[in-house]
Formats: structure tokens, C-alpha cells, sequence
């Protein structure tokens, strides 16, 4: 191989890694085109050639499944979470935790919508959400635990224990990430949360 050749070839990368790359090059285009993403597009995302996406995945199929899963992945959204100082006020610890499990939650919705638009739920799709559902629960049971965590610091002023008031708020989160039109805004739903509907 002369140098020329050397420079010109990628840097060897673990095999998940390489799928890790494509999945996180690809996401925002199954966002915008679904299952019809064309695999020069993804190609062209990833700064790859096609050949590479196939020794990468099996399929098309397969790769589309992937982005779906790490649609589905919080832990991004988590390890933000975990960065928020405690010392903040609790009203801006659960703020700044909807900003980013809204996100989470919207990226969820934006890529299950597109991949399924205007058309029946493909079989292979049909078995990857049965599949899913461990992983989905995980998934909320890890978001609980890290609400949990920014509810600690005032567990003493709490009227529930920490576990439900964190499922509890959790349950507001998700109906907060469909807002309804001229809706509160999350901070206004956040001081209902913590303070109630009626002023003392």
C-alpha cells in the first residue's frame, strides 16, 4: 500500500463503533424521510461508502432499527440530568430536567412518526417494538430514578415519598411533551406541580 493509499483509507474502527457513527449520522435523516431514507443519503451522512453501511448492518431494515432503539435510548438526556447541581433551587433542577427529557421525548416521537408514516408497521418493525417493550420500561424506570435524585436534596418538605413523587412527575413530563395549544409552559406547570391549583 503506498502512502498515498494509507492517507486516503479511513481510521480502522471497532465494528459498534462504526454502527454507533452511521446510527447517530442517520437519525436525523429517518426523522425527515422514515423508512425511505436511500442508502446514498446515509452514505453521504456518515461520510461512508454504501458498501460500508452493509458490512456495518444486514440490511436497510436492520440500520433503521438501530435509530429507532437509540431513539429510545434516554441516556443522554440522563447524564445531563446528572450534571445539574444540586444546590439550585427545585423548581430550577426540574425545569432544566424537562428541558432535556422533552427533547428525548419529542426526538421519540418525531422518529417513530416517520418511520411508520403512510404506511402499515413493516413485520420486522412489528417484532423490534415487541422486543422493546423490556427496554422501554427500563428506559422510564432509569428517567424515575434520575427524577428521584433531583428531588432528593428536599425530601423532607415532600407530602409523598420520593419513588411516587418522582413516577408522579414523570407522568406530567410525558403529558407536557404534547403541550396543549395556549397550554401552560413548563415552568407555570412546574409551580402547579410543586405548589398546587389553588393559593392559600
Amino acid at each position: 500500500m503506498t502512502p498515498v493509499e494509507a492517507k486516503r483509507r479511513a481510521p480502522g474502527m471497532a465494528p459498534e463503533d462504526r454502527r454507533q457513527m452511521i446510527v447517530r449520522a442517520v437519525l436525523p435523516l429517518v426523522v425527515e424521510h422514515g423508512a425511505a431514507v436511500t442508502t446514498s443519503q446515509i452514505a453521504r451522512a456518515a461520510g461512508i461508502g454504501e458498501g460500508t453501511i452493509f458490512r456495518a448492518f444486514k440490511d436497510k431494515d436492520e440500520l433503521i432499527d438501530a435509530c429507532v432503539v437509540a431513539a429510545l435510548d434516554p441516556g443522554e438526556s440522563l447524564e445531563i440530568i446528572g450534571e445539574i447541581p444540586g444546590e439550585l433551587p427545585l423548581e430550577k433542577r426540574l425545569l432544566e430536567a424537562v428541558e432535556a427529557l422533552t427533547a428525548h421525548l419529542q426526538r421519540i416521537g418525531a422518529v417513530m412518526a416517520s418511520v411508520h408514516k403512510g404506511r402499515a408497521r413493516p413485520e420486522h418493525l412489528r417484532s423490534q417494538a415487541a422486543k422493546g417493550g423490556d427496554s422501554r420500561r427500563e428506559s422510564v424506570d432509569a428517567m424515575r430514578v434520575a427524577i428521584e435524585g433531583l428531588f432528593e436534596p428536599d425530601a423532607a418538605k415532600l407530602r409523598l415519598p420520593l419513588d411516587k413523587t418522582a413516577s408522579l412527575f414523570l407522568s406530567m413530563l410525558f403529558s407536557m411533551s404534547r403541550p396543549m395549544p395556549d397550554g401552560p409552559s413548563p415552568a407555570e406547570t412546574i409551580d402547579l406541580f410543586l405548589h398546587g391549583a389553588v393559593s392559600a
